[in-house]
């Protein structure tokens, strides 16, 4: 595939929401108002380090008189279907328009979906793994940032290994 080919990531919302324990708790409380919020701060963060188009679709199957609606929390987007519209049958929609033109990943445990999904040029990722795949990126988050902290100075320009050593022992006589 082309690495110059914008990434993108759909996430079928719900279905994520009752794979991933942390959120499904929230529904059985009944409130699925916070796992939504939940997903979406995770999903913001998510975004922001792998610099990729992140589209979260929920859907308003069922919910009467429902308009499609789009909504930006940093650089995430996320879309309300409308009455009677499945999140898989928008996401197939948007598949068919630009899969073939991206690189486009599909979250979501649906086997229907992942199986359109593939035959359509996308790739598709289940909600456990998009689950491992968010816990492994904080965990290398907390890894760099830790790194950063311990290092002894940051490197801010580019110095030769020369100029490095010279301020390295002018740093410990001054100390």
């Amino acid at each position: 595939m082309n690495p110059r080919l914008k990434e993108i990531l759909f996430i079928d919302g719900y279905n994520v929401i009752n794979a991933w324990p942390n959120l499904k708790k929230h529904v059985k409380d009944g409130n699925i108002q916070e796992s939504r919020e939940k997903l979406i701060e995770i999903l913001s963060e998510y975004q922001a380090y792998k610099k990729m188009d992140i589209i979260l679709v929920f859907d308003a199957y069922k919910v009467k008189n429902s308009i499609r609606k789009r909504e930006k929390f940093s650089n995430l987007e996320v879309v309300y279907t409308k009455e009677r519209e499945t999140a898989d049958t928008y996401i197939e929609r948007k598949l068919d328009l630009i899969g073939r033109k991206h690189k486009v990943t599909v979250a979501t445990s649906d086997n229907t979906l992942q199986q359109i999904v593939l035959s359509r040029g996308g790739i598709r990722i289940s909600s456990r793994e998009l689950f491992h795949e968010i816990k492994n990126t904080k965990a290398e988050i907390r890894r760099k940032n830790q790194k950063l902290k311990n290092d002894d100075y940051i490197k801010i320009i580019d110095i030769n290994s020369d100029t490095l050593e010279k301020l390295n022992k002018l740093r410990k006589k001054r100390d």
